[in-house]
């Protein structure tokens, strides 16, 4: 078990213990924050590593990764009280200074068979929700490029039902898997249930065709969920560099025709966490690119805290609305959308 490297890792080389640490006081968050804003437009993104024990299958210690921005704390875990009529995967719920956070068994959950008993809680805090992963070691944060993220092989994306979105080598030879905790939450929290979409309704407004990009397939199926009860036609894309050639495709063809690329599309939504091209480097590239001029971007994270609001506004998005609310996503979108196409 290596939590001690964490908790002496800093992202600008420093000493101390940065998120870490349950003695965290407000100057100090502010100040890991303040570092990582400077992030923002980089393509860089940080990531802390763990591990969840050796598979009898394999014989193999598979390294994943988190974006640091969605961890509040990593505890060596706590006494777990267990509830009734919870998922499999649920382990339970701890109190942590006064609040409630579920549980979840990561091993559990991803099927490893290892003989190792998780002892870390890695607790997580994102789209307005706190909850606990249970991991057999965390390692260390590294600093990483975006474009150094691959999108995963099918045949691993398929094995692991999309839970992995990214993959990175690291200098030592390891493959780093960045799992999607988005769809963990949405399968033990029932954010597909369909009565999140009630009472949306048609937009008025005809002829509207939106841009997105998440490379989350739980976000995507949502959010092509929300446009199609709004009525609502959308282009898609995985991940910030697909969506970064053909939003350029779209205006070339747009140039050729001599309209605005307006007149194709009224309106990008785009993710944060993407490999290869994030969504504040995505999200200055079209501001920067007079060809996209007028189309409104909103930016559309888990990552909802008004550090991350700030850090939008930053690289220029005219929106930021909160995953998995659809109600929001779909009253924004009729808001934007609302105005006559020129």
């Amino acid at each position: 078990m290596i939590l001690k490297n964490v908790l002496s890792a800093r992202p600008d080389g420093g000493s101390g213990s940065g998120l870490f640490t349950e003695s965290n006081n407000m100057s100090q968050l502010l100040k890991n924050i303040d570092a990582r804003t400077k992030l923002a437009g980089t393509n860089k993104l940080e990531i802390l590593l763990f591990t969840m024990g050796t598979d009898s299958h394999t014989g193999r210690k598979e390294t994943f990764g988190v974006n640091v921005f969605k961890v509040r704390e990593v505890m060596r875990a706590p006494a777990i009280t267990h509830a009734p009529d919870m998922p499999s995967s649920v382990e339970g719920m701890v109190s942590l200074r006064g609040i409630l956070v579920p549980v979840v068994d990561l091993v559990r959950y991803t099927g490893v068979e290892t003989s190792q008993k998780p002892e870390i809680m890695i607790v997580t805090e994102y789209n307005g929700h706190t909850q606990g992963f249970l991991v057999e070691a965390v390692d260390t944060i590294l600093r990483l490029d975006w474009s150094a993220m691959r999108v995963p092989p099918d045949m691993l994306t398929a094995q692991m039902g999309g839970l992995v979105t990214a993959v990175t080598e690291l200098a030592d030879g390891r493959l780093v898997m960045m799992m999607d905790v988005e769809k963990i939450l949405s399968e033990t929290s029932h954010y597909d249930d369909e009565h999140l979409f009630n009472n949306i309704k048609p937009i008025e407004a005809k002829n509207r065709t939106i841009f997105f990009a998440d490379d989350s397939s739980v976000a995507r199926k949502q959010i092509s969920r929300t446009l199609d009860v709004l009525n609502i036609r959308y282009i898609s894309a995985n991940n910030g560099r697909q969506a970064w050639d053909e939003l350029q495709r779209i205006a070339a063809q747009a140039d050729a025709a001599h309209v605005p690329a307006s007149s194709f599309i009224q309106l990008i939504l785009t993710d944060v966490e993407m490999p290869e091209m994030d969504g504040y480097v995505l999200t200055k590239n079209v501001k920067s690119d007079p060809r996209l001029a007028g189309i409104p971007v909103i930016m559309h994270s888990s990552l909802s805290s008004e550090a991350n609001r700030q850090l939008g506004r930053s690289v220029g998005v005219d929106d930021y609305v909160p995953k998995f609310e659809p109600h929001k996503l779909a009253d924004t979108l009729t808001r934007l959308l609302s105005e006559p196409v020129e």
